[in-house]
């Protein structure tokens, strides 16, 4: 009943004040004198400061603590720490069995639901996700096999605080989460995936920021670097959006006669306004944006030159899917159509373009994307909002990769 193993127990009493169950156990022989951390055998040191309590699971509506003496041993690696018991995880105040159930409803429930049934705090139930996380980290190597990657980065808090996140194009699961978005972090987890297993890498996609960039070039020269289409086409979206800006403040400025006290005029709010009309893509226009292309079309060509340009570029990748040389030949048709389109903003798209050329014809040959990576991180975002209340970025790391990186924690004995 008490889902423990390699424990004696010398008695069960219910204390009324408390309104609790209290087991007396003690180790198993042989499960004695040994170090909490390593579990090596060492001579014991003292009796520490006297019996202790674990949680452990329910028993119908009554809460249950397994209760032990805790004395500590010299150890010829750590030194004098806690003896280890067969029960519970060194440092920790539940039992495996609670620590797994904790576990197992942190990545099926919602945050209320966990902490009412378990009558513990939320910030307990991070506590309990990094050990499980860290135990079964320590037994299953996610970086085994690893050939097709996806990198990118996701914010989780305000003031600049980023993840960098790495998936497995292959099978679909979240292989490394790690804090920071910089060389330094991506630099960790080639580190830690060991120079042989960088060789064996073949494919990488992810944006084209230059400093991971450089980290892939100097970790897995060999590998293929794919640019993501979207992250590419998002480029031409943001110079669309600035020529807009540029064609709102100008009619703005005739408008009020270059005094700040007066309305816009019709055209002016119209161009305001016209925002989703030019992001959205063709198809899903509606009648009413449909009206507003055609009235841009008519009275700021410059403003239709650069959505016409940032939909031949969208249009580059749609032709992709069934010719790739074709592709290739649109894709520096355009380059040259950018080039002396004389709206500075797509001028700049163009030089980028050409500076990240390869690996945009290699995303375009090889099929890669980061859409994978990008439906992982909306599943990461919806992590981060049930983990509100993590004191630290490694739990909500610890929960990322217990609920996404196909190791997903069972229920006990089941």
């Amino acid at each position: 009943m008490l889902g423990v193993e390699k424990t004696v127990v010398e008695r069960v009493v219910f204390d009324e004040d408390e309104g609790v169950i209290v087991a007396s156990v003690r180790p198993g022989r042989g499960q004695r004198r040994r170090c909490g951390i390593c579990r090596r055998r060492g001579p014991g040191y003292d009796q520490g400061e006297g019996r202790r309590r674990w949680r452990a699971l329910d028993l119908g509506t009554v809460r249950v603590f397994v209760e032990a003496d805790a004395p500590r041993v010299c150890c010829p690696v750590h030194g004098v720490v806690v003896a280890a018991v067969p029960w519970a995880r060194h440092g920790a105040g539940h039992t495996y069995g609670f620590d797994q159930t904790v576990a197992w409803l942190a990545t099926v429930c919602s945050k209320s639901a966990v902490t009412e049934l378990m009558r513990i705090a939320w910030r307990t139930v991070g506590a309990v996700v990094a050990r499980v996380w860290a135990d079964t980290q320590s037994r299953v190597d996610l970086l085994a096999g690893l050939r097709r990657i996806g990198i990118d980065e996701i914010s989780y808090r305000k003031g600049h605080k980023y993840l960098l996140v790495v998936v497995d194009h292959d099978t679909g699961r979240l292989v490394w989460a790690g804090k920071g978005a910089d060389q330094t972090s991506l630099t960790a987890f080639f580190t830690r995936l060991g120079p042989q297993r960088c060789e064996l890498l073949t494919h990488i996609s992810s944006d084209s920021a230059r400093w991971m960039s450089e980290v892939i070039a100097e970790h897995c020269p060999q590998a293929i670097r794919g640019a993501d289409p979207y992250h590419v086409v998002t480029w031409a979206t943001e110079a669309l959006d600035e020529q807009r800006r540029i064609a709102w403040n100008t009619a703005r400025g005739a408008a009020r006669g270059h005094s700040r006290h007066k309305s816009p005029t019709g055209q002016t709010k119209a161009l305001k306004n016209a925002r989703w009309a030019l992001w959205k893509n063709p198809e899903h226009l509606t009648d009413r944006q449909r009206e507003q292309l055609a009235w841009i079309a008519k009275t700021n060509p410059a403003l239709h030159r650069a959505w016409a340009l940032k939909e031949g570029l969208r249009t580059v990748f749609a032709i992709a899917r069934r010719s790739p040389t074709e592709a290739v030949e649109a894709l520096d048709r355009w380059i040259s159509w950018a080039r002396r389109c004389r709206l500075p903003a797509f001028v700049k798209v163009a030089q980028r373009v050409v500076r990240n050329r390869d690996a945009i014809i290699a995303s375009i040959e090889h099929g890669l994307s980061n859409a994978l990576v990008e439906s992982m991180n909306t599943k990461i975002r919806l992590i981060v909002r049930v983990a509100f209340g993590f004191h630290s970025a490694e739990a909500i790391i610890a929960l990322a990769m217990l609920s996404l990186g196909g190791h997903r924690p069972t229920l006990p004995n089941r």
